[in-house]
């Protein structure tokens, strides 16, 4: 029993213009020929057919294949090593134009108008994850002070991102000695470092109230990606990014200004 050109296209999920093609070229000619000259594939054909798409798929070009399949003798081992040294290329070739997409787009998406030697000089340690660029991108892409925030980062020369992870990296050395000292989170030292850090972010990128600085910090303990851009994980201790949102919260109550009535009573 044969199968028509369409059939077997339908099978394969070809073309009958590519079967055509591989007729006329000889790679793969139909066993058989129905009374009004319509091609019929065997079970045979069916069986090369098979091999040549496999071949296909690892992107062998059409006569390497055809010569694959004329000699019984060829070493196909041989060519699919060879292949797969190939597409292992391709693979970090690809690797690599991803990367160079990636690094674009969080340039994009954190303001950071560095180039990437620049970035690794200034950042170090300290890396965006995109994923967490483009989660802060949709969760604040309307809130006023995100976008101020993007704004002045973009601003920033590189003399600017220098000092600002400076200043950065001398805080966050002052905020592991608290912590690994036992301070209190709600202590004065903790909650000095709080508002030190919320000045940090009002003068280098938007004014930061304590209400804002709080919500900061609650996603600095909840995203690990967060408490990233802040302490590196080869500086971060177990506990810490919590601590850091308990010292925030006690310094916004510190910083409030006492009601009416909770003044005593004269």
């Amino acid at each position: 029993m044969g199968y028509p050109v369409g059939q077997v296209a339908a099978f394969a999920g070809v073309t009958v213009r590519t079967l055509h093609h591989y007729d006329r070229t000889g790679l793969l000619c139909p066993s058989d020929r129905s009374p009004a000259g319509y091609r019929l594939y065997g079970d045979a054909d069916l069986a090369r057919l098979q091999q040549i798409l496999f071949y296909r798929e690892l992107g062998f070009p059409l006569d390497e294949i055809a010569a694959i399949l004329a000699d019984p003798e060829a070493n196909a081992l041989d060519q699919l090593r060879a292949r797969h040294r190939r597409l292992t290329e391709e693979i970090n070739r690809l690797q690599r134009l991803v990367e160079v997409a990636e690094q674009a787009m969080e340039v994009q998406q954190t303001g950071v108008r560095l180039t990437p030697e620049e970035r690794f000089e200034v950042f170090g340690e300290i890396a965006f994850d995109l994923t967490y660029a483009t989660k802060a991108e949709r969760q604040w892409q309307h809130s006023e002070g995100y976008r101020r925030s993007m704004a002045r980062a973009a601003a920033h020369s590189k003399e600017d991102w220098a000092r600002i992870m400076a200043e950065a990296a001398d805080w966050r050395a002052r905020l592991t000695a608290a912590f690994d000292a036992g301070e209190p989170p709600d202590g004065e030292r903790a909650m000095d470092l709080a508002e030190e850090h919320r000045h940090h972010l009002t003068r280098w990128f938007t004014p930061c109230s304590t209400a804002m600085h709080g919500r900061i910090a609650d996603d600095f303990a909840a995203d690990p990606r967060a408490f990233a851009l802040l302490v590196p994980p080869t500086e971060q201790r177990p506990g810490l990014a919590p601590y850091l949102r308990t010292a925030v919260h006690a310094n916004a109550v510190r910083q409030t200004p006492p009601s009416d009535g909770d003044h005593p009573a004269p």
